[in-house]
């Protein structure tokens, strides 16, 4: 679930609870080791030899070319836990040093901290470990809670200051060049008609501004409501300023990667019969948000165009349209304790290395749906749904 959306406390049965490949660990783009072949009896008894003949001195094999530009995406830190603080500083160790004369750059698409304290301490943590960092706010980022209660009159003036901090961090909040790949920050927010798919029926689902914190941590003016697209649409509309830089982005660049805290297609969350919280696809995206990057990625060539997200906490990866899209969430110490999301071994995801890796990451959602039509008629509960609902509502 995303952040601001209650979770049950038992642990479910059902896909996302299931344990991960190893191989999930190892920040390798291979398939799960389940889904290759048992060698045949000819194959083993080649393997035998090899295995016997393996002493045998072999050439050298040649170094591969060292990579001039790593580029690594996360989201979701959420470093108001400790655990996930923790994490962050520990993170130089698990990326390594760039290669010699190279550069690595970092992607966070949103949900750093809830306070600015914090979110200073992150972001200044990773502008230590990478060459270069890029932010887009998320919707914790936004709340007014605790001690930031009183500090701000409403959450645009806390993104101004969060904007202030990343300057002076030295952190990206507009679109530059690295190496041959462009990389554009995309601000957004969610609308309900965003949701396209049949509501379930069966089963009362708690409302929207019961369900979702940001209806009451975060504040808007009065003429920036939740309940349309009105704030939906401003946050779009202040991506207008870098329209320029996104145009020499463009032209100087051989791929492109744009990102964003909310998700741009719907069929980038599982279906509502899948959700503990079926009415989750009304707080997750913007349309907007989709043609804003349809349009920036209009003559990426197969393979050039990749966009990545966060919010749902749910891991992703695959193709749609042409263009790639990836989530690679830190989310809740508690959520990774129940494999939701793969653990955080795999993080942050090299998703490029002198050019986006062709292969698709395993994640077991977008792997279903890689497998599985989606039926978004179907309001036909999950077993794990049905069992949830029966047992709390």
């Amino acid at each position: 679930m995303t952040p601001h959306l209650a979770v049950s406390s038992h642990p479910a049965h059902h896909p996302l609870d299931a344990p991960p490949h190893r191989r999930r660990r190892r920040r390798r783009l291979c398939p799960p080791r389940a889904a290759r072949p048992s060698p045949s009896p000819s194959l083993r008894c080649r393997a035998a030899a090899a295995s016997a003949t393996a002493a045998v001195p072999q050439p050298p094999r040649a170094p591969e070319a060292a990579a001039r530009t790593r580029v690594f995406v996360v989201s979701d830190l959420h470093t108001d836990y400790q655990e996930n603080m923790d994490w962050v500083r520990r993170l130089a160790v698990g990326v390594g040093p760039p290669d010699a004369g190279g550069v690595n750059a970092l992607v966070v698409a949103g949900d750093v901290a809830e306070t600015r304290d914090n979110f200073a301490r992150t972001m200044g943590a990773l502008r230590d470990q990478f060459d270069a960092v890029f932010y887009v706010p998320g919707n914790h980022d936004l709340w007014l809670r605790r001690e930031e209660d009183g500090r701000y009159m409403d959450s645009l003036e806390k993104l101004t200051a969060l904007l202030d901090a990343c300057s002076e961090l030295g952190v990206d909040t507009g679109p530059k060049t690295i190496g041959d790949l462009g990389i554009i920050p995309l601000f957004s927010w969610y609308h309900k008609s965003f949701d396209k798919e049949k509501d379930l029926t069966s089963v009362r689902v708690p409302s929207l501004e019961m369900a979702c914190k940001d209806f009451h941590a975060c504040k808007w003016p009065s003429e920036l409501g939740s309940d349309d697209e009105a704030l939906a649409l401003y946050f779009d509309q202040l991506n207008d300023k870098y329209n320029d830089a996104i145009e020499e982005v463009k032209k100087n660049s051989k791929q492109i990667l744009t990102f964003s805290h909310f998700v741009p297609r719907q069929e980038l969350c599982p279906e509502k019969r899948m959700l503990y919280y079926p009415n989750l696809p009304k707080v997750i995206g913007s349309d907007y948000l989709e043609r804003r990057l349809r349009a920036i990625h209009n003559n990426a060539e197969g393979g050039a165009a990749c966009h990545v997200f966060g919010h749902t906490h749910f891991c992703w990866d695959s193709m749609i349209d042409g263009i790639r899209y990836v989530q690679a969430p830190l989310a809740y110490p508690r959520e990774r304790k129940r494999r939701m999301n793969g653990g955080e071994g795999w993080l942050p995801f090299c998703v490029y290395r002198d050019g986006f890796n062709p292969e698709i990451y395993p994640a077991i959602w977008s792997d279903y749906y890689n497998k599985n039509k989606r039926e978004p008629e179907n309001t036909q509960l999950a077993p794990w749904v049905a069992k949830y609902f029966r047992k709390y509502y």
